[in-house]
């Protein structure tokens, strides 16, 4: 009884892994025609707490003159719950040349809570979400191709140890040239802080494949000129995709 047992559990192992999804997709940053920079956005299949989860994990990296100028080795990581898609788990670990910021949230959306390894304990609004959570989280819970054109929905947040809001606008379709081809694409303009380097406030657009789900380009309108994020290598468990 105990070998089969052992045997039901590996085997339900080997098929937890075997079934696991790794999605791997890289950008390359450009101020108009040069590289500044390259991005990268894994997407992968887990578990939280014994429930089933998905990883997301972003790292952003400047190159060649743009990183003497800016420095950056940015990484975020969220871990979100496979049917609700909310927040779980958030680390957010900042380089941007001498300035350092690392920061681990967990969110208890049962108690409408979250503990922030800076600040601790603090409630927060229902169905929150963080920085990276926010567009997987709208894309999957809104019906875009039924949204009016220029409809904008607003969403509770957790950036940088604050709760705040961000408000997405759906602006239509629009087709992108990748290294993969022509890619039909929904258009989302996140209204958020310009901080330092966004020109305006809604200087952001984000466009999302309305296959795969999974974002093709984003274009950044900064105070330094124009920066794009366009889509080098969409790759799932190591093979390389033909998104459309």
């Amino acid at each position: 009884m105990k070998k089969a047992l052992i045997i039901f559990l590996l085997m339900f192992l080997v098929l937890q892994t075997v079934l696991a999804k790794k999605e791997s997709i890289r950008f390359d940053l450009k101020f108009g025609f040069i590289k500044g920079g390259e991005a990268e956005l894994v997407i992968t299949d887990t578990f939280f707490n014994g429930r089933p989860a998905i990883h997301y994990y972003v790292v952003g990296r400047t190159t060649g003159f743009t990183n003497t100028l800016f420095g950056v080795n940015d990484v975020y990581e969220t871990t979100v719950d496979a049917e609700t898609r909310l927040p779980l788990k958030a680390i957010r670990n900042i380089k941007e040349k001498k300035y350092r910021w690392y920061n681990e949230t967990l969110f208890y959306h049962d108690r409408d809570s979250l503990n922030s390894q800076r600040t601790g304990w603090r409630k927060m609004p229902e169905n929150m979400v963080d920085l990276i959570s926010a567009f997987f989280y709208f894309i999957n819970k809104y019906k875009l191709e039924e949204m009016e054109i220029n409809k904008k929905i607003s969403l509770s947040t957790f950036h940088a140890d604050k709760i705040d809001t961000v408000s997405i606008v759906y602006l239509g379709s629009a087709i992108i040239n990748t290294d993969l081809g022509d890619i039909n694409s929904y258009v989302l303009a996140p209204v958020v802080d310009k901080g330092k380097l966004l020109k305006r406030s809604d200087g952001l657009k984000f466009f999302m494949s309305k296959e795969q789900k999974v974002p093709v380009m984003l274009e950044f309108d900064m105070k330094v000129g124009a920066l794009r994020a366009v889509l080098k290598s969409y790759k799932i468990d190591g093979v390389e995709q033909v998104t459309k």
